[in-house]
């Protein structure tokens, strides 16, 4: 094939593994937008719905959106059926498509996808790796590292320098197979609710008008390290009774976390809201955005909260350092330490001065940093350069 079939805009299949609640989910979504808007040809697939988004997503979407049905959550023999058949429909879809990039989300949307994507003879491969992740099997790991370092995939984006460091030294792949794209969000997105909308929004989270809100967002699983930021708000409440805790999200530790809570007596602070479609609108009410991870790649909702101009306390994990410096732009403390996440929690909520100045300047580096337009300009370049180099 010449260099000069690649001069019209790339054919893109982003290819995700789940439809859930998630940043690698929204980032697929968002990419393909952006491509879908400049011109080019974009399909967007996954391998199964985990949490029933499908026919609100597809009527969403301006591009075309497949859900390939390779899994179901009640795992039984039929879902390696399923999964399959998915397979082959992803094969000969390929086959037909003729794309000229496919880039994977998650490990196994690359472990799945890009041996079909090379074995179709679409040029450029980009598998992205969004930090470690929860549940894969040693067995996985190895095989996708191996993968990586193949011909299967042409390249490899991180989301961080962190996680780039993850992917060399502990997954021992080619540092010269990756490129750093950070991830962007959408910078147009704005709220502005009256006093009557926020005080209304506050009180169907049983927030009042006096109470210092708190607020963070993640799915229920020990990666967000949840359970020390209940420990925390247990401290915090002995002294500060009208903190009030928020946390959007579900998953499979909601149980769990909320009897925690009710053994630390905090249940009447804190309100588990579940998945919200209506986040932006969430952080606009806060007072400050607390992320209590225990590793991370370069997490969307922090950047959203800095957007929404809260004020930030994040663990000192992953592509957070890369985005928060200790004491500028936010408060940095060590990961599943709660009596420290406590302190830094009571400062914020005691010095009203240092407050405002951290999330101004946090709003105003996640502004002029880390753009969506920005991410996606640069996976643009890198994947016409990718072709080019195939021409």
């Amino acid at each position: 094939m010449t260099a000069a079939v690649y001069q019209e805009k790339p054919s893109i299949l982003f290819l995700g593994s789940q439809m859930a609640t998630g940043g690698a989910q929204h980032l697929l979504l968002e990419q393909a937008r952006w491509f879908h808007q400049r011109g080019h040809r974009v399909v967007a697939a996954y391998f199964y719905d985990k949490e029933g988004h499908y026919e609100v997503w597809r009527e969403q979407a301006p591009y075309p959106l497949i859900n390939l049905n390779g899994w179901r959550k009640e795992k039984s023999l039929v879902n390696g059926l399923r999964l399959a058949r998915a397979l082959i429909q992803l094969y000969f879809f390929l086959k037909k498509e003729k794309f000229t990039v496919v880039e994977t989300f998650t490990h196994s949307a690359s472990i799945l996808g890009l041996p079909l994507a090379w074995a179709t003879k679409i040029p450029v491969r980009i598998a992205s790796h969004h930090g470690r992740f929860e549940g894969l099997t040693s067995l996985q790991e190895r095989f996708h590292s191996v993968m990586i370092n193949s011909d299967l995939a042409t390249r490899m984006v991180a989301v961080s320098s962190c996680v780039a460091e993850l992917a060399t030294e502990k997954e021992h792949i080619n540092p010269n197979k990756i490129t750093v794209i950070r991830n962007g969000i959408d910078m147009s997105v704005e709220v502005n609710l009256d006093e009557e909308e926020r005080i209304s929004l506050r009180q169907s989270l049983g927030v009042g008008t006096k109470d210092f809100l708190i607020i963070t967002v993640g799915r229920l699983v020990n990666q967000k390290g949840h359970v020390y930021l209940l420990e925390a708000m247990a401290e915090v409440i002995k002294h500060f009774p009208h903190t009030k805790l928020v946390i959007a999200g579900n998953g499979p530790l909601q149980a769990t976390l909320v009897a925690k809570a009710r053994t630390l007596q905090i249940e009447k602070s804190v309100h588990f809201a579940g998945n919200r479609g209506d986040v932006p609108y969430l952080l606009s009410i806060g007072d400050c955005f607390v992320l209590s991870s225990l590793w991370e790649g370069l997490p969307i909702a922090l950047l959203e909260a800095m957007r929404a101009g809260l004020a930030i306390i994040a663990t000192k994990v992953g592509g957070i350092t890369e985005v928060i410096t200790d004491g500028i732009n936010g408060l940095l403390v060590p990961a599943a330490d709660a009596r420290a996440l406590a302190q830094s929690i009571m400062r914020i909520i005691y010095d009203d001065v240092a407050r405002e100045r951290i999330s101004r300047q946090g709003r105003t580096e996640v502004m002029r940093t880390y753009s969506y337009e920005r991410m996606c300009e640069e996976y643009a370049t890198l994947f016409q350069r990718e072709l080019e180099a195939r021409g």
